[in-house]
């Protein structure tokens, strides 16, 4: 063993002197998710890969007031037909955060596995959800016409590969189309290819480029994430700046975000819009406050209501909950946001390795989590159901507790 361990520090020096940086970050990428790493490696992504410069914390940055009331989590949850220990879940899950808000105020606050208040924790995919709310502002600003519009109108350099002649609203719904493996068990699978791919030096967009179209687009729900990384490119054009600079301008600085944040980003400087977003547990929960709020913040409608709306309203048959030939998945999709369904009243931003910012309109509740779970690959649709069933135990003991 100890031979074998000196030949593959061997093999992992000549590759680094060949290749350089690329060759650290694909083995940082194949040790992202070991057990006894994932927690640290997830809230200390900056000191593994390249990132953006910082989103500055608001200048207005105010907390959420905390409840005067006392709340503690129910003990169980109902879950594959059985009372489960809500405790022993959260710790199975590997919860890293957990933070409940109810009528606008912190009703609990915890951190977990090296987590802090402070730590600023990769979002995975809930980042999409952020930037359907960007793609929702440029909208209204006039800097996208119409969101029927093909992507090939604002980013031509497109024409010719798997998203000419795409509607971005296609795009938003995870319907383009696109033929796209998104399995992370599969180490063949496209975002696993990705990954590969970006950490050896190809830039998001070269690697956005060798996609093809597999299905007529706005029939199909499949997720896609290199379709939020299009809409990224689409904002960065249409705006005239980084996707981090049209967050900050437009999120982080107007609903007083209370700490920095970063992207994830390429060897080009451009932002990973699909799932780089690396901020604290409690910036994310302000954020699904916005969204509770209709995309109100005090005064300023920060979102339109419009468009908040739209984002959890399933408008094709494609998009609807439950077993569904048209659809690879059983959760409905908006706008970059999930509706597990049944009922469609409560949705989701949801990132894999189980992050999420969870919106119960009906309860006045929202919840966010950060988690590090390394078995998700192994058990992933019965972790993301068991989530929806303890979030949905946890709103409705709120409206009994408080």
């Amino acid at each position: 063993m100890k031979t074998i361990a000196i030949i593959l520090i061997g093999i992992i020096t000549i590759l680094a002197f060949i290749y350089g940086p690329g060759a650290l970050k694909i083995y940082r990428i194949m040790h992202l998710y070991d057990e006894d790493k994932i927690s640290h490696n997830f809230i200390n992504m900056r000191d593994l890969f390249t990132t953006s410069e910082s989103i500055a914390r608001s200048t207005k940055a105010k907390a959420i007031p905390k409840s005067n009331e006392l709340f503690s989590l129910p003990e169980s949850y109902k879950f594959d037909g059985k009372d489960q220990n809500l405790e022993s879940a959260l710790k199975h899950f590997k919860t890293d955060g957990l933070l409940i808000i109810k009528n606008n105020k912190v009703i609990y606050e915890d951190y977990f596995n090296g987590n802090t208040a402070t730590s600023k924790h990769i979002s995975w995919s809930v980042a999409k959800s952020f930037l359907s709310a960007l793609v929702g502002i440029a909208l209204r600003d006039g800097l996208i016409d119409d969101i029927n519009d093909p992507i090939t109108k604002y980013l031509p350099d497109f024409k010719g590969t798997g998203y000419d002649g795409i509607k971005i609203k296609n795009i938003l719904q995870m319907s383009s189309g696109v033929l796209f493996n998104e399995d992370y068990a599969d180490p063949n699978s496209d975002i696993n290819k990705f990954g590969r791919a970006v950490a050896a030096g190809t830039s998001f967009r070269d690697f956005a480029k060798t996609l093809t179209n597999h299905k007529e687009q706005g029939t199909y729900n499949h997720y896609v994430s290199i379709d939020s990384q299009m809409l990224g490119f689409l904002l960065v054009e249409v705006t005239g700046m980084p996707l981090r600079e049209y967050l900050h301008k437009h999120i982080w600085e107007k609903i007083g975000m209370e700490d920095d944040a970063y992207y994830l980003s390429d060897d080009k400087d451009v932002d990973m819009a699909l799932g780089g977003l690396n901020a604290t547990l409690r910036d994310y929960a302000k954020f699904g406050l916005l969204y509770l709020n209709n995309g109100k913040w005090d005064d300023e409608q920060v979102v339109p209501s419009a468009w908040v709306d739209a984002s959890h309203n399933m408008d094709a048959p494609h998009l609807q909950p439950g077993v569904n030939d048209l659809s690879s998945s059983a959760w409905g999709y908006g706008y970059q946001w999930w509706v597990p369904g049944f009922p469609d009243t409560d949705y989701t931003a949801s990132g894999v390795y189980n992050q999420y910012i969870y919106i119960d309109p009906l309860s006045d509740v929202v919840i966010a989590k950060t988690s590090s779970n390394h078995r998700f690959t192994a058990e992933k649709e019965y972790s993301k159901a068991a989530h929806v069933a303890m979030f949905r135990a946890i709103a409705k003991s709120t409206n009994s507790n408080l």
